[in-house]
């Protein structure tokens, strides 16, 4: 993959209901692969990001995402989650596999003691780290992510969804995960699971759990982001999202804009919410009350799994299918 600037795709915006006409965002897409290659995860800290992928492929940018560099890997797995804070930086992916950047700019890959498919990861500035992924697969490290033990809640008989069926010998999978400086975090995953800690991830309490609103099937949580004032969201399968103004305290679904699968989210403090999935991508400039469809690029074609912004009200990059990465210009 080469990383290129390339000019602007035109694009159209469209509200979800009829007649609106509003001024377009702009997908510009800055950056692309071949079409067997594939971006999962993205994560900035200031103009600081990191892009992952498949067959262990990770991409670094030193300018808020304008341009991008392939980084030398010691694995062939692919990478699934990225988290960045300060001079530390995560990768987690395929057979648990957890790749650690040090001061010398080399990945290096740690034992993470589970072999289970890890989907998400964040870091706080205090060194404090959490991996999420599959079948209630719930990790801490506490030194940057060189070591690793399990967090995870003792599933059977510990939660309930409303069905009754969460923790009767099954263990959720887990799919994306947010760590505040304070100790705060949270984690989402299968039936609408979402769990919140105010210890760093050492014990946890359910927010939400599951509402067989699906087709009779529980829907799961994929992306999550948590702004510093307490209000949240939560995307995942059939466009479902759910939003919180307590911290993650409690969720409430919001009426569907899409029935796409939505695959990560990231919001800013003005309000402006951007959604990515399965050949769909939302635009809220209003908290979640309303969203827009943004249209241009491949997105109507392709999936897109990751967003994040560089800086906040810094317009939000997303990256999919064929390895590209998309600025969605406001």
């Amino acid at each position: 993959m080469h990383a290129r600037r390339i000019p602007a795709v035109v694009a159209a915006l469209s509200l979800l209901c009829a007649g609106a006409v509003v001024a377009a965002p702009t997908p510009v897409e800055v950056a692309s692969g071949i079409p067997h290659e594939a971006l999962f995860a993205v994560d900035f800290d200031g103009a600081t990001g990191y892009a992952v992928g498949a067959g262990g492929e990770i991409l670094a940018s030193t300018d808020g995402g304008a341009t991008w560099t392939r980084e030398e890997t010691p694995t062939r797995l692919s990478m699934l989650g990225v988290s960045v804070r300060g001079d530390r930086a995560i990768a987690v992916g395929q057979m648990g596999a957890v790749l650690v950047r040090g001061g010398d700019g080399r990945w290096t890959e740690v034992q993470s003691g589970t072999e289970e498919r890890l989907f998400g990861v964040d870091v706080n500035g205090d060194g404090v780290a959490l991996a999420v992924g599959a079948f209630g697969a719930l990790l801490r490290s506490t030194d940057g992510g060189r070591t690793w033990v399990s967090s995870a809640p003792a599933w059977p008989g510990t939660f309930k969804d409303t069905a009754g069926r969460l923790g009767d010998f099954f263990e959720p999978s887990m799919y994306a995960v947010q760590l505040a400086d304070d100790g705060s975090a949270w984690v989402v995953g299968e039936l609408g699971l979402a769990l919140r800690s105010e210890d760093g991830g050492v014990s946890w309490t359910v927010g939400h759990a599951g509402e067989s609103s699906v087709d009779g099937v529980d829907p799961t949580l994929f992306g999550l982001d948590m702004r510093a004032d307490g209000v949240g969201f939560a995307v995942g399968q059939e466009g479902y999202i759910l939003k919180t103004t307590d911290d993650g305290a409690s969720w409430t679904a919001i009426e569907r804009p899409t029935h796409a699968n939505l695959l990560d989210v990231s919001a800013t403090g003005d309000g402006t919410v951007l959604a990515t999935g399965m050949r769909d991508m939302l635009l809220s400039t209003d908290h979640g009350n309303n969203w827009e469809r943004v249209r241009g690029a491949d997105i109507a074609t392709g999936w897109y799994s990751g967003v994040a912004h560089a800086q906040d009200r810094s317009a939000p990059l997303a990256v999919g299918n064929a390895a590209r990465i998309l600025r969605v210009e406001m």
